[in-house]
């Protein structure tokens, strides 16, 4: 598949199997922003969601983290992701691309600790965790894979 224009919105995801943190962002900044997550079950997601979403934001591309191992082998939540991201190119008639997410999720962590509801005094959501990891994922994407 061909690359995106310099312009062209994407929404990034972070699958996991109860909640998919989600963040929308675009080549032209190169930055993307949490919006919130979604819940699944069993990984399959609130499809409804899913389609909310992509209505509002309208993107041109999805950027999907692949969860592997520290030693770049697959892991075990590896073919769901890769089944997730095959879903929604499918639903959506929209490129799918797959971004090693190893350590995303704690690196969201730690930037969340840096400003945002942990350092206002009150403790972090499932969904802050799971959308600045999303968020990660696809700033990872933007910055490493197609500058």
């Amino acid at each position: 598949m061909a690359e995106p224009a310099p312009a062209e919105r994407l929404l990034g995801f972070d699958f996991g199997l109860r909640s998919i943190g989600v963040a929308v962002g675009n080549r032209l900044t190169g930055t993307a922003t949490p919006r919130g997550a979604v819940t699944a079950r069993d990984g399959v997601p609130d499809w409804a969601a899913l389609d909310r979403l992509l209505a509002e934001w309208r993107p041109d591309a999805l950027v999907v983290g692949l969860p592997l191992n520290m030693d770049g082998s697959e892991s075990p939540l590896s073919e769901a992701a890769r089944r997730f991201s095959r879903r929604l190119s499918a639903r959506y008639h929209l490129r799918a691309f797959m971004v090693d997410e190893r350590l995303s999720t704690r690196e969201a962590s730690g930037r969340l600790d840096g400003g945002s509801s942990a350092a206002a005094g009150r403790p972090r959501t499932k969904a802050e965790n799971d959308a600045a990891a999303a968020c990660l994922i696809l700033e990872s994407w933007l910055r490493d894979a197609h500058d």
